[in-house]
């Protein structure tokens, strides 16, 4: 029995009442920003994430959106904390070297505080199409500097004290290449994070203190629940290492290597031999290192444990400072956030498979294909994270055309696409015999091409165009990826201007296959056939 159990301030049953409440306020706080935003990118591809904090900047319930946004999310509020925030403020901030992720990611900040007492914290963080830099979109593949990726924001009042801060706002919107979808989505986050202090209150009103005791309870509950999962691992060290395909200023492999302690109920994750920072943009700061250890960790675990504080606690992780998991500044960081952060979750999860092979596939497509096209003239900005395959898992087969690791979004259907922006859906497929052959088959990836129906500026930040995805236990590697402009091949990570009429072309690699391709099963390779998922 748990400490939470036991507490006479909060009985089993109105603990899970609550910890149901305060997940249903955050799941609440993303529909509202989901409804109200006005770029595809958040409206239908939903990137973006919503969590609530206590008054002690701990997370108390999230939203099932983002991993790579939620794990990062304290280290912003814990800045937020430093700035003596008061009832009716909303801080913006994205700056990843002072609690964000990336610039794109833009993060609000608002202490609840329906009675004029500040009980706890509503945080939104939304990934805006543009916020400036040397390229349409603010993922430059070829960055040295953030200085280059777009405009960089401490933490600072977009509302103070309940007036809103004009200068703040028109300082953001002279800065971005699409200030009236930039403004939009602003006020989305928000509406998000206001509805999250309405219904505190309300919470509040209908359970009074027990609400502020249940906010221990639950971080106490999940964390007893995470140690006992961590006390059923083998205790021992599991080392894993992989590459990234060069920084876009350089060509050359850069190693992450990892070793994972599990020692009775503690985990320790380090990082030790991974390279120094780069001079390109995939340089991860630390707190998104960190988001992707969580993942892994509660993926490995039990992911039905409600997400919060309380799940970290257990988890200790290192990297050398100036490492490219913890760059200092001006380093250029886009790229981290959404290559890195997959390649962390790739060697974290290889390394666990040795002590726990049941609990974790083959190596899924390990890139998030970024694909950002946009003019030069601020017209538009579309920016899309593309599927691939999962890996084969010990029981069945990996999932086809997925988001995978890091990433939590959906696709831009194309009916939204091509009424936004001055772009053609050409093609959008499943990529037969993509994923890894094996006992259990790994994911398919996917082809998606698109004309450009205007003069505009393609670039493109993608890994696994040279390494495959791995396969498990004796399975093969899934196929790489490829990027195509006109049919022709053009690197992992570029920028390139083109004219109208031109294809783009982003081939997702697939999954690893799990287990010997021999042990497959007659029928299910007749049904492969059949369903078109292996060429004859």
């Amino acid at each position: 029995m748990t400490d939470a159990e036991t507490d006479p301030g909060v009985d089993p049953v109105t603990l899970e009442i609550l910890r149901n409440q305060l997940e249903s306020v955050a799941s609440e706080m993303g529909h509202v920003l989901i409804r109200g935003a006005y770029s595809p990118n958040i409206k239908e591809r939903q990137d973006c994430s919503t969590a609530l904090f206590d008054a002690d900047g701990r997370m108390v319930a999230q939203a099932e959106h983002i991993p790579v946004h939620l794990g990062a999310m304290p280290d912003a509020v814990e800045v937020v904390l430093e700035k003596d925030p008061k009832p009716g403020d909303v801080f913006v901030v994205n700056d990843p070297f002072a609690g964000g992720t990336h610039l794109p990611d833009v993060t609000l900040v608002s202490p609840i505080a329906p009675d004029d007492e500040i009980v706890g914290y509503a945080v939104s963080r939304a990934h805006h199409a543009d916020v400036g830099g040397s390229a349409p979109g603010s993922m430059p593949p070829g960055a040295r500097e953030i200085y280059e990726e777009g405009l960089r924001l401490p933490a600072v009042r977009l509302v103070d004290g309940g007036e809103p801060n004009e200068a703040v706002r028109d300082l953001i919107l002279a800065n971005v290449r699409t200030p009236d979808e930039r403004e939009a989505d602003l006020r989305a986050q928000r509406a998000a994070n206001a509805r999250a202090e309405e219904r505190v209150g309300e919470l509040l009103d209908e359970h009074g203190d027990a609400l502020l005791d249940a906010f221990d309870a639950v971080v106490d509950y999940s964390r007893e629940r995470v140690e006992s999962e961590i006390r059923a691992l083998p205790d021992g060290t599991y080392r894993a290492a992989d590459v990234l395909e060069g920084d876009g200023v350089t060509d050359g492999d850069i190693p992450v290597e990892v070793a994972v302690t599990v020692d009775g109920a503690a985990i320790d994750v380090d990082f030790a031999g991974t390279a120094d920072q780069v001079d390109g943009n995939l340089n991860a700061p630390f707190s998104v290192a960190k988001s992707a250890v969580y993942f892994v960790v509660r993926a490995v675990t039990d992911p039905d444990i409600p997400p919060n504080h309380g799940c970290y606690e257990p988890v200790s992780i290192s990297a050398p400072e100036g490492s490219l998991l913890d760059p200092r500044p001006p380093a250029a960081v886009v790229g981290g956030n959404v290559e890195t952060s997959q390649r962390v979750a790739d060697v974290t999860l290889a390394a666990l498979a040795a002590a726990v092979p049941d609990a974790v596939p083959a190596g899924g497509q390990g890139t998030m294909n970024n694909l950002i096209i946009g003019d030069r003239g601020g017209e538009f900005t579309y920016y899309e994270t593309i599927a691939g395959g999962f890996g084969g898992r010990p029981t069945k087969d990996g999932m086809d055309g997925v988001q995978v690791g890091m990433t939590n979004t959906l696709n831009t259907p194309v009916e939204a696409l091509e009424t936004a922006y001055p772009l053609r859906v050409e093609r959008y497929a499943l990529r037969p015999s993509s994923g890894g052959d094996g006992r259990h088959r790994g994911g398919l990836g996917i082809e998606r091409t698109l004309t450009v129906e205007a003069d505009a500026t393609v670039s493109l930040l993608t890994e696994r165009r040279r390494t495959a995805p791995r396969g498990l236990d004796g399975g093969e590697d899934g196929a790489l990826g490829e990027n195509l402009i006109d049919g022709e091949a053009v690197p992992a990570k570029a920028s390139v201007d083109v004219a109208a009429g031109t294809t783009v072309s982003i081939r997702t690699p697939g999954g690893g296959g799990h287990g010997d391709p021999a042990e497959r099963d007659t029928e299910a390779r007749e049904r492969d056939r059949r369903d078109g998922k292996v060429e004859d």
